[in-house]
């Protein structure tokens, strides 16, 4: 495996992080936005406030979408393997 299949495999690993972390990102960051605005209004300052529900939607979200996450999960991993294995390791 050269230096420039080892790139390609990097950059597809930084898409699917990005990808398989959206989800609750986006959650807690919606959520969290909603809580601070329901704060400010009513002037209630509890942090447990902002971690509690952030926390719950972030594991439910999570449970949501675990089903059509681990398929691209499993693909890029076998197909890491399927690489590594073709390639006989590492040439420096």
């Amino acid at each position: 495996m050269n230096a420039a299949e080892v790139i390609v495999i990097l950059q597809e690993m930084s898409f699917l992080i990005l990808k398989l972390s959206a989800p609750m990102v986006l959650t807690a960051l919606v959520l969290g936005m909603v809580v601070s605005l329901i704060q400010a209004i009513t002037q209630i300052q509890e942090m447990t406030l902002t971690f509690v529900p952030k926390f719950v939607a972030v594991i439910a979200m999570g449970l949501i979408v675990l089903p059509y996450l681990v398929p691209s999960f499993e693909t890029f991993t076998r197909t890491l393997f399927v690489k590594i294995t073709n390639s006989g390791g590492i040439n420096r």
